[in-house]
């Protein structure tokens, strides 16, 4: 047994050892010890790290696999898209066939297609052909939600990994337009609710939904749709309700209403699901907020260390809560600049697009405004991807 002097002894020769190998291996790679003003200088380089990768692209959502639209978006530099819908048979779901004639269609171009849109839109459940889902009506919804199953499975066998939906009975709602003459008249979509409110048709399409309501059929959706998706390795992204609103207006609660980021939270804890997760549209997001520039960047933060963007819409707003119009990219409150460092801190690797852009009397002014975003959004990407790099 060792005695207390021995153990001293043994400790201080190992110290030695590592002393004098960490010494030794510093010298093999040429460098020699520091002093205690330049050791604080190495540690405070190793704590500073190199932004992270971006790993985000850009893509669309309009016009389309057809010729026309395909040379037009490899024209601006877009390579990823969202290729709308397959042919729908009724009673069945989506044409196999017709979905694997758009992938070959967008592979001529060196375009992936990367995402579809489920018959669950932004236009109403008056105009989808699924709309008893979130009416909430059985039998009917059961035999619709067996045809989004089938459009899961074939959106897997094209290869199309993501499928983006609304959740919604109301369309998007507007209450006009708003002319800027600084920007050669560009006419904005225009949200006012006390505006709204003074002309508003009082039927109510749906009678009253409550915000219970509304997470009983989003669930009831998801219970059975959400295990086809994982068995198919395809992501679901739900798109907020646009705008967010006031609760009842109509007598429809959303359920991103009336706080849009505790909305977003209650959506997103729901499951615990690599397949579970949004189309966060920042236009929309923004709608529901009173500081946009400030509160969407906590907002891409939480959603996205959960792995929960699938897909962004890139829209612009000016204003807020009850009050906004639609803008440029770069000319509404939220700094995209800022945006996309945050999703690039966050590791999202999905698409970033152009969503509801400016129009004006010109009849390409749809072309137009997307081409604009298309440029913006590339340039944006890659300042911030060189941002840290060496020179």
């Amino acid at each position: 047994m060792k005695n207390d002097s021995q153990i001293d002894r043994t400790k201080r020769r190992n110290f030695f050892k590592t002393l004098t190998a960490g010494s030794l291996g510093a010298m093999a790679y040429g460098c020699t010890p520091k002093g205690p003003e330049e050791k604080v200088q190495v540690q405070t380089a190793s704590l500073q790290q190199s932004p992270k990768k971006v790993l985000m692209k850009v893509g669309c959502q309009h016009g389309g696999t057809e010729k026309e639209n395909l040379e037009y978006l490899a024209r601006h530099g877009v390579f990823n898209m969202d290729g709308g819908s397959p042919k729908f048979i009724e009673g069945v779901g989506w044409d196999l066939e017709d979905s694997l004639t758009k992938k070959e269609a967008c592979e001529k171009y060196g375009i992936s297609l990367d995402a579809y849109h489920l018959p669950l839109s932004s236009a109403g459940i008056d105009k989808v052909a699924t709309p008893n889902i979130m009416l909430g009506k059985s039998p009917e919804r059961d035999k619709e939600i067996e045809m989004i199953q089938q459009m899961i499975e074939v959106a897997s066998k094209t290869g199309v990994k993501l499928l983006l939906y609304n959740t919604i009975i109301l369309p998007i709602l507007r209450s006009g337009r708003t002319m800027d003459p600084n920007r050669g008249n560009a006419s904005y979509s225009t949200w006012n609710y006390e505006e709204a409110l003074k002309t508003m048709d009082q039927e109510k399409i749906a009678g009253d939904v409550s915000i219970d309501m509304m997470y009983e059929r989003i669930t009831y959706f998801l219970d059975r749709v959400l295990p086809v998706a994982e068995e198919f390795g395809v992501k679901l992204g739900n798109h907020i309700a646009d705008p967010p609103a006031p609760l009842g207006y109509k007598g429809i609660d959303r359920w991103n209403s009336p706080d849009v980021f505790t909305g977003i939270k209650k959506f997103a804890e729901l499951y615990d699901s690599p397949s579970h997760g949004f189309n966060l549209c920042l236009g929309t997001v923004a709608e529901g907020l009173k500081d946009p520039k400030t509160e969407i960047l906590p907002i891409i933060k939480w959603v996205g260390e959960r792995n929960q963007i699938f897909n962004i819409h890139m829209r612009n707003i000016k204003g807020g809560w009850n009050n906004f119009m639609e803008v440029y990219p770069d000319n509404g409150d939220m700094d995209f600049v800022q945006v996309v460092r945050a999703l690039r801190d966050v590791g999202y690797s999905g698409m970033v697009m152009p969503d509801h852009t400016p129009s004006h009397e010109d009849p390409a002014a749809s072309l137009q405004g997307h081409a604009f975003s298309f440029g913006y959004n590339i340039a944006l990407i890659q300042a911030v991807a060189s941002e840290g790099q060496s020179v």
